[in-house]
């Protein structure tokens, strides 16, 4: 079975009523980017950041995958589908897709802030501020804020590496590292990016499907399904 290797952001969601953080001038649900996706946040004021993601939970618990999410889940009939995605929602996962890679985290999960142990599964519950894990530390939301590392980087890169085909949609390869995924990918592959936007310059050659993530994932179907490009 081939392997396609999806790289998804902020915009394969963004039909689902998620907003991005990069909306408008820095600001994140009318919030300073800085102040909510940034550790440094942490440290200034911890209790807006469990706000902040409270907040962001309880809006997830409302919204639905859409066809981008199911059209994905759905490839996994016929191809081996390893969605590599820098969304902290959970949208994938309920849309049916079996293995995801959650470079920034999950909105779902809190964690220690020593060293994001003892990951726990909330739900869609607020986490009430203050409160200590096992370790001692206080809970934080389990999110790669700017400034920390990408723990989960080296498996997307191991799986974009044997990709048979890559598919980029909803992301404008401005964020970093994640945005340098396609390059771990074979170079004679095919790559599919879909956005409405443009997107940063791409140094290789791909094939780009300029519409919503919804309207691109219906096309892109049609294309991996009646043709047999797997064949050659």
């Amino acid at each position: 079975m081939k392997k396609i290797v999806v790289l998804s952001g902020a915009g394969i969601s963004a039909e689902s009523g998620i907003k991005t953080f990069r909306d408008s001038d820095g600001l994140w649900e009318n919030y300073d980017v800085r102040d909510v996706a940034d550790i440094d946040g942490w440290a200034r004021n911890p209790e807006l950041m469990v706000n902040f993601y409270n907040e962001r939970r309880s809006q997830l618990e409302k919204a639905q995958p859409n066809d981008a999410h199911k059209i994905l889940a759905e490839l996994e009939q016929y191809f081996d589908v390893v969605i590599a995605t820098q969304n902290v929602d959970n949208l994938h996962e309920r849309a049916g897709s079996t293995k995801i890679i959650h470079l920034h985290g999950e909105l779902t999960k809190i964690c220690s802030e020593y060293g994001k142990h003892h990951v726990t599964d909330i739900g869609y519950a607020p986490q009430v501020y203050g409160e200590k894990a096992p370790d001692g530390g206080r809970w934080r939301p389990f999110i790669v804020w700017f400034g920390e590392d990408v723990p989960l980087l080296s498996r997307a890169i191991e799986e974009a590496s044997t990709a048979d085909l890559m598919i980029v949609i909803g992301t404008s390869l401005n964020v970093y590292p994640a945005a340098n995924l396609l390059y771990y990918a074979p170079s004679n592959i095919p790559i599919y990016v879909i956005d409405p936007n443009d997107v940063q310059p791409i140094s290789r050659r791909v094939n780009f499907i300029k519409e919503k993530a919804t309207v691109g994932m219906r096309q892109l179907k049609e294309i991996l399904l009646e043709t047999d490009w797997w064949n050659h």
